[in-house]
């Protein structure tokens, strides 16, 4: 079982930035998808952002792209979403979510269940 632990939400004004961290256990292989999931109170679950470890490049929900950057840090076991020019419309519960297939076209696919879910962080964005 993978553990994964969020940090780094919080309260932002429009405009500023945030940097979420997702501490995680190890794989039970190698190659692997760590993925940003965020839901907003009354919406629908929504798919942000996915790295591989191994495949293709990230990817990003077009609602973020531009603005929020994905990154791991493999010594660490981490992975962090950097998020910039934040708008109301982020204000959200963010999970970390994990999943032993590697490729972030197939994992990010509605259809698709990921394994592993951390336990969400509050970012709100707020004047």
């Amino acid at each position: 079982q993978v553990q994964l632990v969020e940090s780094g939400g919080g309260l932002v004004q429009p405009g500023g930035s945030l940097r979420l961290s997702c501490a995680h256990s190890k794989f039970t292989r190698d190659d692997y998808a760590i993925g940003w999931f965020r839901q907003a109170p009354g919406k629908e679950r929504e798919r942000v952002s996915c790295v591989s470890s191994s495949v293709g490049s990230p990817y990003y929900a077009y609602s973020v792209k531009g603005r929020f950057t994905i990154s791991r840090d493999i010594g660490k076991n981490a992975v962090y979403l950097q998020m910039n020019s934040l708008q109301f419309e982020d204000t959200a519960v963010y999970y970390c979510v994990g999943t032993e297939y590697p490729d972030c076209i197939t994992t990010m696919d509605a259809r698709y269940e990921w394994e592993y879910w951390g336990q969400g962080t509050q970012v709100t964005v707020s004047s």
